[in-house]
């Protein structure tokens, strides 16, 4: 017996009691599995998700939030940069006044983006299981092109209502008509020796501040 066989047994045996003329949409499947594998506090639930952004090599910064434009300033400071692409929807004291703001526009080529220092954004969700942050592209997030283009990234969370435990929460959130960037850690990849390349796809440096009335 081949292994064809094997599986395509396996397949008529499993369906032994199903009608020949019943389709998918006909039986009701059941949706009652786990949607987290813990539950959890605000703060445990930030704490988790910190863990996890820095397990992705991604840089963690907690403060309040009448503390971010000072913290958003020091980081641009820290790293030299002197021109920065911002959405609409971040409040102009978020760029300090010495760093040229340049608005997301359409007409802007990846070769313009590409001459940018950095990127500065909000996100949709963030989970806290798997360390990742979701854009879908509102006004405080731009366009996907922003956050793929300029190789720094400086992303903004606000906990706790922004934090939920695990991916089907964060879909329950989601509308899947908008465009979704799922981002963990800065952008990387592995040749067949498992030598790891940062940058290729997207940011080599993301920054995350998390925000929240306790820092």
């Amino acid at each position: 017996m081949s292994s064809r066989d094997v599986v395509l047994g396996r397949v008529r045996r499993a369906l032994a009691d199903v009608p020949r003329d019943e389709g998918p949409e006909e039986a009701a499947v059941p949706r009652d599995y786990w949607t987290s594998h813990a539950e959890r506090t605000d703060a445990q639930r930030l704490d988790l998700l910190a863990e996890n952004l820095a397990d992705y090599r991604a840089l963690v910064h907690r403060c309040t939030p009448a503390q971010l434009p000072a913290r958003i300033a020091e980081l641009l400071s820290a790293r030299g940069a002197r021109s920065v692409v911002a959405p609409p929807g971040i409040p102009a004291d978020w760029v300090p006044a010495e760093v040229e703001r340049v608005a997301d526009e359409p007409s802007m080529t990846p070769h313009e983006l590409d001459a940018l220092d950095s990127v500065v954004t909000c996100c949709a969700v963030a989970i806290a299981e798997t360390g990742t942050i979701v854009l879908d592209a509102r006004e405080d997030q731009g366009r996907r092109r922003i956050s793929l283009v300029p190789d720094h990234h400086i992303c903004v969370v606000r906990a706790p209502e922004q934090i939920v435990d695990s991916v089907p929460r964060a879909l329950g959130r989601l509308d899947p008509a908008r465009p979704q960037t799922w981002i963990s850690g800065p952008s990387a990849t592995s040749d067949i020796e498992l030598d790891r390349v940062e940058g290729v796809h997207g940011p080599r440096t993301l920054e995350v501040i998390i925000t929240s009335p306790e820092p």
